[in-house]
């Protein structure tokens, strides 16, 4: 029976030991590197684009990047591809926002 007890350990410790040295051997997982949106914010632009043309605008970059992961496009294609995605995505949002945001009071009795 405390041989039962000391062999427990023994093996508790052998596998504490063993998850480390695993851990080591692992070659840690290769991924590519985003570029930052650097501004994070991205410019305005003059004009202002319909809320139908930018989804339709997102949907186009959208079936364009299926279309580059399926024919296995290089990393700098899916990077310059993302990029345009999250600018259509953020032109979208703010177009969204200044078609349903609500006028100040002040502005609705000026109009």
């Amino acid at each position: 029976m405390l041989s039962d007890r000391v062999s427990t350990v023994i093996v508790e410790r052998f596998s504490q030991l063993s998850n480390r040295l695993n851990f080591l051997l692992n070659p840690p997982i290769q991924n590519l590197a985003m570029s930052t949106l650097r501004p994070l914010r991205f410019p305005r632009r003059r004009t202002s684009p319909t809320v139908e043309s930018l989804a339709e605008q997102l949907g186009v970059l959208t079936r364009e990047r299926q279309d580059l992961r399926t024919n296995d496009a290089g990393a700098v294609a899916l990077e310059q591809n993302r990029v345009a995605i999250a600018r259509a995505q953020w032109d979208l949002s703010y177009a969204l926002i200044e078609r349903y945001l609500p006028k100040p009071a002040a502005a609705q009795s000026a109009a």
